[in-house]
């Protein structure tokens, strides 16, 4: 147990455990409670996939200059800044559902505005767990903790969102929301962190960023991570979108059941989390990611081909869980080699090719799903991962003698390892 959780023996990591655990709870509350929103006003397969783009497009097209300004500039004063933004955000959403002025458009202008947040907010977040952990060796767990813990919230938030959207209807999802940005607020106040000396930039911003494009485009396990996950983001995890879609035309559900899909894919990515935190070494980890694409691209063949919810909820857990260990793996890779003068711009390409690739995935999957359905669209999205599971496959053998001596000179894994036949990636 205690090599599950060695991260949390750092009181910063600590603190931002617990805050994070509370706001996030109340961020996929707010995301169910969106989408049914948007659905049940419209009945709108393609406007679940226009709300889903307006959120996620500015990381794609700001994270490369948030990156620059996240080197740049304090990470923890970025990190308090856009949790106060994500809270005033949430209060927009429930003051307009309250007063009853529900507009889809808003709805999207505020959708937008999370993301401009999000683009900022993901880099910064991702680059300061490196800030919070003293010892290093600790990093790939806090990783895989982080992981954890937002899926942890996605097996409790979707279940409390469905219900209360039941009960209480959707402003009451947005209200809980806001008020649960407290506690990652207080978190975040409460640290003791070292001042981060910033070397004075003589380059312009644009010289920078075209240093982090090289860097992550001619660096090929970057490379190769990142494309991974931009199609796996494009072509996968559009299934989210889809889910208010499915709960209530081919389950014949409502919220709850929703929410019971939700905490299902949810259970399988706390598992996958869990199993990533158990791990005492980042060896073997591009074997794990190529076996948890294929079971993602499976899992959802499996998923679209069900009718019966009971069916749905024994497969979302493959799905949840492959999806999981695919993205955080491929983030302890990435924040294992990257070189910290670059850490920022390259966790800010990790946000453009999970998160800013995603709204064109969402995009396409309603406009598709409004044509041929959403079980043949995910259909569609599951054999594709199956065909870049193959790619990654062929891949392996070079990232690993790339990988390998890095990890050596790091002190990750023993050069006698290397010389014994052990696989570093």
């Amino acid at each position: 147990m205690a090599s599950l959780t060695r991260a949390l023996q750092h009181r910063n990591f600590r603190l931002f455990f617990g805050g994070q655990s509370v706001s996030l709870v109340g961020t996929w509350i707010t995301r169910v409670a969106t989408s049914w929103l948007i659905y049940r006003l419209t009945g709108s397969l393609l406007l679940l996939g226009v709300v889903s783009f307006c959120g996620q497009i500015p990381t794609l097209l700001l994270a490369p200059v948030a990156g620059v300004l996240v080197d740049r500039w304090n990470r923890h004063r970025i990190l308090v800044i856009t949790q106060v933004l994500s809270m005033l955000q949430s209060v927009a959403l429930a003051v307009m559902v309250f007063t009853g002025d529900v507009s889809v458009a808003l709805v999207l202008v505020l959708q937008m505005i999370q993301g401009i947040i999000n683009a900022f907010d993901t880099p910064a977040r991702q680059s300061f767990v490196v800030e919070m952990i003293e010892d290093r060796a600790d990093l790939p767990n806090a990783i895989a903790l982080n992981s954890s813990m937002v899926n942890a919230s996605r097996i409790v938030g979707p279940s409390i969102g469905g219900a209360i959207i039941a009960a209480m209807g959707e402003g009451w999802c947005f209200t809980i929301d806001a008020v649960s940005y407290v506690a990652v607020l207080v978190s975040l106040l409460a640290m003791q962190l070292p001042e981060r000396t910033i070397p004075p930039r003589k380059t312009r911003m644009m010289e920078e960023l075209r240093t982090g494009w090289a860097y992550v485009s001619q660096f090929a396990p970057v490379r190769s991570s990142l494309l991974l996950l931009s199609l796996v983001s494009i072509l996968g995890m559009p299934y989210t979108v889809l889910m208010p879609a499915i709960a209530r035309n081919l389950l014949h559900g409502g919220p709850h059941t929703l929410g019971y899909l939700m905490t299902a894919s949810g259970v399988g990515a706390l598992a996958g989390a869990l199993f990533l935190a158990s791990r005492t070494s980042v060896r073997g980890l591009g074997r794990v990611m190529l076996l948890a694409t294929t079971t993602f691209g499976a899992g959802l063949v499996l998923f679209s081909l069900s009718r019966v919810l009971w069916l749905s909820l024994a497969v979302l857990p493959l799905v949840g869980g492959g999806m999981m260990v695919t993205l955080a793996a491929t983030n302890t890779i990435i924040q294992t080699i990257v070189t910290e003068e670059l850490r920022g711009r390259v966790m800010a390409f990790y946000a453009m090719a999970f998160l800013g690739t995603a709204p064109i995935g969402s995009l396409l999957a309603g406009v598709v799903a409004d044509r041929i359905g959403p079980s043949q669209t995910i259909l569609g999205g599951g054999l594709a991962v199956l065909v870049v599971a193959v790619w990654l496959a062929r891949e392996l053998p070079d990232l690993r003698s790339v990988v390998r001596p890095i990890y050596v000179e790091r002190g990750i894994i023993a050069a006698a390892d290397v010389e014994g036949g052990a696989k570093a990636l």
